[in-house]
This record gives structure tokens, C-alpha cells and sequence, in this order.
């Protein structure tokens, strides 16, 4: 994207700063929100923004150049013939010839320092959010602590059979199954001693000149402690209610009594809620879930995290008729078993995640007149917004350490992230921040980073917090670097593959091998299916088995059930326990997912394609008529998943991968869209502000940015759908003027 990108008729609009034109929406923000709220002059801010746009522009420029020469000089490699076998010793050394697989350096250990507890020390659910959907942005916030009971109640965990139904009014049969459910949970995360939390009559507290203990009494009298007495954290009172703070793997567990409340009357002991510390940590995304074109848009995703990292961000709405505000929760204080006060954050620690090197904004142009790449001014301002958390007063920071927490995507390869470190450096100087204050989490969704993840951790050693997995980036990636290898394998039969599962215990390996445990997170990938949270609960232990101690969910709800997996899991020995297995094999992370399609049917072409091509446009009709970067989107058997940009990159790559090795035809695919609009439509026929597809397809800009996404795919630097969404939403943007 370019200057001729810029609407030429708010050109004369531009405020000219030095040798930099800003958009008059951000230079307002800037200027008139976020300056005040940090106390920095504004000569300062714009000579130092257009000081480190001017240093270090060229160089992503030349980045971006290396993607495309190493992408060309492999599709070239492919292009030549081979012989019928999959020569891998050739690719391989191929790969190292280019500099594509970089020289392994010496054994390190990552050296971060100043890291707050919930990302070094304590493993737990993480979300992902929208930044720009206030109400969204602050939900997430607040799920650091969650009822049990109605995560439960609300989903289908407890099944609505013998009849546990959830329609109507509260089902006691259905709320006697829930607290049957949590004490279950209590007694595997904090047994009594001898008996089941089942059996308590009464809890209560035994306080003495040494500090205070935490009892369970029975119907026969008798009293009885903890199995593990050191789990009692503290206690809160407040008339005829009680609630004990305990902790399991350094998660909290708060027992709600009260024998006064609808619930805790009927309840075992009269427990009210069992609270769960839920979403330890929360990304709150300005990338893949996130629809921002312009500077508009972009301006509401910095306010709304100014206002996060200020506390003070507030959303209203209508919910059931009645209008309901959100604000981001207050500290929780208890009595610490000494005597002491306890307090404790009542918001998870947000992270905020950047976007990647490619693309560039409207916001600011620099002095050719050109748009000046959107990585750097999300570093700059989102540096800005968080440095107001040290100036917040009446609750804890969001970083109690004063760290600022960045998580950086899409990134390719050492060169890359050493980039990213050599940027944050300048945004560090550029307010005159302690080096290394702005931390990183390197998102492990391409194929360079994956097989180069050692030099990629060694080039910010000292500022890494976070590596994670991605199936659906990493496997668009994949796609688009071997596109012109053969076709691959129908998605379902690729997640079967080896590379799969080398790529899943690469990372985990790397990050243990690398010194990251105790330091920072070690993260899996998002639970895709919001409504389906058993299937959820009896899947997704996996992945603090696999060593993770962070994994992404899609909603507060399933944040609280998630957590049940890391009071299950003790993350860190786990982790002890891999780092004395074997290393994933790197050969099987670079064996593309290829294969002989002669074998599948007409019927399983179509097939394949249908569910592509209803995905992409489920997405994409959302992304360029509503603007919505992330929302729970009908599957082709109309199951709600949630979807981002990842999603759409696997889809779209896979049909062009088959339309370039001719397993299916324009025509055919085109044929899909029309076929599957149809079914979109449908789906959609609930939403007042949908607009059809199918009615019109050559005025549908939705429609044309879905096709444009498959039959230009081979074409998209690395395969990414951003360039092509941008285009067209603003086409619609501009429509919607009009």
C-alpha cells in the first residue's frame, strides 16, 4: 500500500509536522488524548517519531525484499524438475545455500529480567480480544476472575439430560449438577484432609496469635483441615458473608458463603460461587482480529487501549432492554492468613499485539509522501498509552514491574526479530525509558521463524516474554512457501501430517532448551469452537501437558473452565520432565504437506472447496461490509467458530495452491462462491445490518475481495489476506460515504 492509496481529497486536510503529514483524526488523538495523559511535548513526540521513521524504514523496506527474493528463489527451486520422489537432503541444503535456514549458534539462556509473575511464574488460560470493541476489550480484561458456577451452568459441560435443562428460569436439578461439578474440582485442586468438600457442614477459619487457619466442620461435629494447609491465602468478611482465598499451582480459588443467597442456601456448606482466577493474561490485539484501514479506525484501537491502560475505559450497551455499562474491575482485598492485607489485581496483565512489518497507514506519510509502515507506529504509540499505567492512582498497575508488553506477529526469520528489537530500542530511547522496559512475545507463525526459532529467541534474549503456536497462520504460511512444490493435502488430512506435531513440540522444546521457563510463556493455540466448552473440557488438558503454560480461549467463559486444566497440570514440572526428550525433528517441520490427489473423489474436491470457500466468505462479508476483524462465524454445518485473518489465509491459500496444480478450475471455484454465498446469506439473515451477497454479485465489494483472495492468492507476499482487505474495505468505507 501506498501513497495513492490516501484519499486525495483530505490531502489539503494534513497537518504537516516537519517533514511528515498526519491525518488530521490522529493528530488530534495524539496532540489533544494521549500527550497530556503522559506529559510530553509534542515537538518532542513528532521529531522523535519522524527521526526513527527516517532511521529505520529503509531497513524494513530491505526485509521485506529479502521475503520476496527467498519466496521467488524457491519457487524457482520447485519449478525445476525434481523426479517423482521428494528429494529432502536436496531441499535442505537448498534452504541453507539461500540463507533461508540460518547457522545454529552456541546454547543460550534468554536473560529477561523484570517480568511480572502471571507471565514467568503462573500458567493459566490466556485471551485474545479486539482492542477496538470496548465492551469486548473489557470483558477480556476483567476475566481474570470467574464464577464457576455459571461457566457451568451456561454451557453444555453439564449436559441437559434427566432434566439438567438451562432454558427458562433457574433449574435447580441443573444447579445441584453444577455444585456437584465444582466440588469434584475442589477436591482434586484443594483436598481436605480425609474427607470430601462434599461432607462440610460449615467452613469456617481458626484464628489464633499465630495467624489464622482454614477449617471445614461436619454434621457430626468433627473438624477438619486443609491436605495441604499451606493452600489458605486469606480470608474477606462482610456481614453474614465469607469468602476463603486458597491456591492450587499458583492459581486462586475464592469459596463464596453465604447462606442468605438463592444459591448458597441449598449448596453444600452454603458456598454461594467457587470464583476461579481465570485469564491470567489477556492479548489485546490490534492485528488479526482487528479491522483498522485508515486512520480512523486506527485511532479508535489506540483510544481504547489508552483507556485500558489508564483503567478507565468504559463501554454501554443494551442487553435484554435494560442499558448496562462496563468498566474495567476493581482490585480484590482480603485479610492474608497473618494478618496482613492481601490484595490482588482484579484485571489479568494485558499484553497488546502489534502488527506485523508489511503493512503501512494512512495515519502518517512520511516526507516522499508515501504511508509510513504500520509496525512502527503501533510501537510508537502503544509504548505511549502503556507508559500512563505508572501514573494510574487507587488500583495496582497492569504491570507491577513497569514493564510494557508488546507481542509482535508475523515475523520471518532472526533478521526480523532482530529488527523488532532494534525498534523497540528506538521507541525506548524516543521516551526515554530504561532499556528493555518494552518487552516481546514472538508469535511462531511462519515457516522461517519456526525452523530458525533458536536465533530468533537469541535476537531478543533480553527483552522475549512469549513464543506460541499457530496452526492456521503457520499452516497458510506453509502453503505459500511450498505452493509451487505440488498440491497439498485437503486440510484435514494436513493436520494428520508429521510436521504438525514436530512443529507443536519444536516450539516447546526450543522455548525450554532456551531458558524460558520461570521467565516467560511458552503458549498454544485458540480453542476455536466457543459454544462447544465439553468438547473443550475433555480436549485442551493437552496443551499444559504439552508444556504450555499458556494457551489461548475464546471467551471469559472459557477462560474459567480452562483454568480447571492448570489446577490439574503442574505446568513447570511438565515441563522439567520434556526437556530431558529428544528434540523434534526439524526434518519432518520442513517436509511440506504434499500429496497424490488422483485418489480423491469429485464429490471430496467440491467438498474441500465448499468448506473453503463458505469460510472465506462467512469472514470476509463481515471484514469489508461491517468492519468487524473477529466474530463467531457459521461453518458450513452452521457450527460457530471463532475467525480471524488466520483462518482466512489457510483457506484462501489452499484453494490457490489447487487451482495452480489444477485439482479444481476458475470456473468450478467460482462457481463455489456463488454456490456458498447462497448459504452465507442465509446464515446471516438474523443480522439487520447484513447486506446480501448473492442478490448482486458484481456490486458486492465482499464478494469480489472474497474471489480476489483465492485467484490472486499466489500473488500476496506470503500469502497474507491483509493487502487485499484493506483495498476493499476501504472501497466499502468510501461507498458508505457516498
Amino acid at each position: 500500500m501506498d501513497s495513492a492509496t490516501v484519499d486525495l481529497m483530505s490531502i489539503d486536510d494534513r497537518r504537516p509536522v516537519g517533514a511528515l503529514s498526519i491525518s488530521p483524526v490522529f493528530f488530534n488523538f495524539i496532540e489533544q488524548e494521549l500527550l497530556p495523559a503522559i506529559d510530553l511535548a509534542p515537538d518532542v513526540f513528532w521529531s522523535g517519531l519522524e527521526s526513527l521513521i527516517s532511521e529505520l524504514t529503509p531497513i524494513n523496506r530491505s526485509l521485506l525484499a529479502v521475503r520476496d527474493e527467498l519466496q521467488q528463489r524457491i519457487d524457482d527451486w520447485h519449478s525445476e524438475p525434481q523426479g517423482a520422489e521428494w528429494q529432502h537432503a536436496e531441499y535442505v541444503e537448498f534452504l541453507k545455500g539461500i540463507g533461508y535456514l540460518a547457522d545454529a549458534g552456541e546454547p543460550f539462556e534468554i536473560e529477561t529480567t523484570n517480568v511480572d509473575a502471571e507471565i514467568a511464574e503462573v500458567a493459566g488460560p490466556q485471551l485474545v480480544v479486539p482492542v477496538n470493541n470496548a465492551r469486548f476489550a473489557i470483558n477480556a480484561a476483567n476475566a481474570r476472575w470467574g464464577s464457576l458456577y455459571d461457566a457451568l451452568y451456561g454451557t453444555d459441560v453439564i449436559d441437559e439430560e434427566n432434566g439438567q435443562h438451562r432454558d427458562g428460569d433457574y433449574n435447580p436439578t441443573r444447579g445441584a449438577a453444577v455444585i456437584r461439578y465444582a466440588t469434584a474440582f475442589l477436591d482434586r485442586a484443594i483436598p481436605l484432609d480425609g474427607v470430601s468438600h462434599a461432607d462440610v457442614n460449615q467452613y469456617g477459619l481458626d484464628r489464633s496469635d499465630a495467624g489464622t487457619d482454614f477449617l471445614a466442620a461436619l454434621a457430626n461435629g468433627e473438624t477438619v483441615r486443609l491436605a495441604n494447609p499451606q493452600q489458605f491465602v486469606g480470608f474477606a468478611e462482610a456481614d453474614d458473608r465469607c469468602a476463603y482465598l486458597l491456591r492450587n499451582n499458583g492459581l486462586h480459588i475464592e469459596i463464596q458463603v453465604n447462606a442468605d443467597d438463592p444459591i448458597g442456601r441449598d449448596a453444600t456448606a452454603n458456598v454461594a460461587d467457587v470464583i476461579l482466577e481465570s485469564a491470567i493474561t489477556t492479548i489485546q490485539d490490534c492485528e488479526d482480529s482487528v479491522a483498522a484501514v485508515d486512520a480512523e479506525d486506527k485511532v479508535g484501537v489506540y483510544r481504547n487501549w489508552l483507556g485500558l491502560m489508564r483503567c478507565e475505559l468504559e463501554a454501554t450497551f443494551n442487553k435484554a432492554g435494560k442499558a448496562l455499562t462496563r468498566r474495567p474491575n476493581p482490585d480484590r482485598v482480603y485479610t492474608a492468613a497473618d494478618g496482613s492485607t492481601l490484595e490482588l489485581s482484579g484485571r489479568s496483565l494485558m499484553l497488546v499485539r502489534n502488527v506485523g512489518h508489511l503493512m503501512t497507514t494512512d495515519a502518517v506519510l512520511d516526507g516522499a509522501g508515501d504511508e509510513i509502515f504500520e509496525g512502527m507506529l503501533d510501537a510508537v504509540v502503544t509504548t505511549a498509552c502503556a507508559m500512563t499505567d505508572r501514573r494510574r492512582e487507587g488500583q495496582q498497575p497492569n504491570s507491577s514491574t513497569g514493564s510494557i508488553y508488546i507481542v509482535k506477529p508475523k515475523m520471518h526469520g532472526p533478521e526480523e526479530v532482530a529488527f523488532t528489537d532494534q525498534l523497540f530500542s528506538r521507541v525506548e530511547d524516543m521516551f526515554g525509558l530504561e532499556p528493555n522496559t518494552i518487552k516481546v512475545g514472538v508469535m511462531d507463525e511462519e515457516r522461517r521463524t519456526t525452523v530458525n526459532l533458536p536465533e530468533c529467541i537469541r535476537a531478543v534474549k533480553k527483552r522475549v516474554v512469549f513464543i506460541n503456536t499457530g496452526f492456521l497462520d503457520r499452516t497458510g504460511d506453509e502453503i505459500h512457501t511450498s505452493m509451487r512444490a505440488g498440491p497439498v493435502l485437503p486440510k484435514e488430512t494436513i493436520k494428520l501430517e508429521p510436521w504438525i506435531n514436530a512443529y507443536e513440540d519444536w516450539n516447546v522444546d526450543i522455548g525450554i532448551r532456551c531458558g524460558l521457563p520461570g521467565k516467560a510463556q511458552i503458549g498454544k493455540g485458540m480453542w476455536p469452537k466457543p459454544d462447544e466448552m465439553r468438547q473443550m473440557m475433555e480436549t485442551k488438558q493437552a496443551h499444559p501437558e504439552a508444556g504450555a503454560n499458556c494457551a489461548w480461549v475464546p471467551s471469559p467463559t472459557a477462560a474459567t473452565l480452562h483454568v480447571m486444566h492448570y489446577h490439574a497440570v503442574n505446568v513447570r514440572q511438565r515441563q522439567q520432565a520434556l526437556a530431558k526428550r529428544e528434540l523434534a525433528s526439524l526434518d519432518d517441520i520442513l517436509t511440506p504437506p504434499l500429496g497424490d490427489l488422483s485418489r480423491l473423489s469429485a464429490n471430496e474436491i467440491q467438498a474441500e472447496l465448499d468448506n473453503n470457500a463458505q469460510g472465506l466468505l462467512g469472514y470476509v462479508v463481515r471484514w469489508i461490509d461491517q468492519g468487524v476483524g473477529c466474530s463467531k462465524v457459521p461453518d458450513i454445518n452452521d457450527v460457530g467458530l471463532m475467525e480471524d485473518r488466520a483462518t482466512l489465509r489457510i483457506s484462501s491459500q489452499h484453494i490457490a495452491n489447487w487451482l495452480l496444480h489444477g485439482i479444481t478450475n476458475e470456473e468450478q471455484v467460482l462457481e463455489t462462491f456463488k454456490r456458498m454465498a447462497k448459504v452465507v446469506d442465509r446464515q446471516n439473515e438474523g443480522d439487520a445490518s447484513y447486506e446480501r451477497m448473492s442478490d448482486d454479485f458484481d456490486s458486492s465489494i465482499a464478494f469480489k475481495a472474497a474471489c480476489a483472495l483465492v485467484f490472486d492468492g499466489c500473488n500476496q507476499p506470503s500469502g497474507y489476506t491483509e493487502p487485499l482487505l484493506h483495498r476493499y474495505r476501504r472501497q466499502k468505507k468510501a461507498q458508505l460515504v457516498t
